[in-house]
């Protein structure tokens, strides 16, 4: 049989937990189509994987990207790493939604400087992916902070239950345009001046669509924004993820056990807490 490409001698790992094993991988028209012995299989192009690990791409699940590969769709920062799949709009600032009471902040550190918003839904923005095209699949988060400042704008205040509901119909609006849950950056404006009954409300809203809810949280004495998160993910009933967990709050330093444990507590009681980290002293 012939195919496109064989990878020969590659150690494969595959993702799924299994331990490595050594195998030839054959690709037609775009997909895999063998995993095992391939030496008597013809191919237009041989990889000789000799002393390499051969794997799916990867996945970058928290990415601050998604407006930039607009500007450079081939990616290849990413592509090198071999990321194939990259999950934008984290820590509560994304692409969509805009309103006149949130524009001005395109001039945030997440935002290009060639890039100014066109679009204010999420399938707008989505349109734009389409048209154009990008070399790595894209997944995206509607941002609390965002959507707050598309209704509130930065105004250090609770909303009002009337802003509440606004803010629930945009964030209903970005899951059914396909986003794949709600952020959050409640370390800093306008994130900050929510409250925890704010955040439960708008991932009740995503909860309805099956989506995730994942945090930037927001710190304070002994594990405050780690709790909080917890019961956020248990009192709407929502997959929680606590982005870059550390310890960086007052009395938290050195503490990162005790962390972990708040997080198999949740677990073991049944709330879907997971986390993801930096693996850099610093940054």
């Amino acid at each position: 049989m012939g195919f496109d490409i064989v990878i020969k001698n590659g150690l494969v790992v595959d993702g799924t937990g299994n331990p490595w094993f050594k195998a030839d991988i054959a690709v037609k028209k775009g997909r895999i189509a063998k995993i095992g012995n391939c030496t008597t299989d013809q191919a237009d192009r041989v990889i000789n994987a000799f002393g390499h690990v051969v794997t799916p791409g990867f996945i970058d699940i928290h990415q601050h990207g998604e407006i930039h590969i607009i500007i450079n769709p081939n990616a290849e920062s990413l592509v090198r790493q071999g990321i194939t799949t990259m999950v934008g709009g984290n820590c509560g600032w994304s692409a969509a939604p805009t309103s006149s009471k949130n524009r001005h902040l395109v001039h945030s550190p997440w935002w290009p400087r060639e890039i100014r918003p066109e679009w204010e839904t999420f399938e707008e923005f989505f349109k734009i992916y389409e048209r154009q095209g990008v070399a790595i699949n894209v997944a995206n988060y509607v941002g609390h902070g965002w959507v707050r400042g598309a209704v509130i704008g930065w105004e250090a205040r609770l909303a009002t239950r009337s802003e509440l509901e606004e803010m629930k119909f945009y964030v209903a609006e970005a899951m059914e345009d396909g986003v794949f849950g709600l952020s959050s950056g409640l370390t800093y404006p306008p994130g900050c001046w929510s409250d925890t009954n704010e955040m439960v409300e708008l991932c009740k809203v995503v909860a309805k669509y099956g989506g995730i809810y994942s945090t930037h949280d927001r710190g304070g004495l002994d594990f405050k924004g780690k709790l909080e998160a917890i019961k956020i993910g248990e009192k709407a009933g929502i997959p929680v993820q606590i982005a870059h967990i550390e310890t960086h709050g007052l009395n938290e330093f050195g503490r990162m056990g005790d962390v972990l444990k708040l997080v198999d507590d949740a677990r073991a009681r049944g709330v879907d807490v997971t986390f993801d980290l930096c693996t850099t002293l610093y940054g």
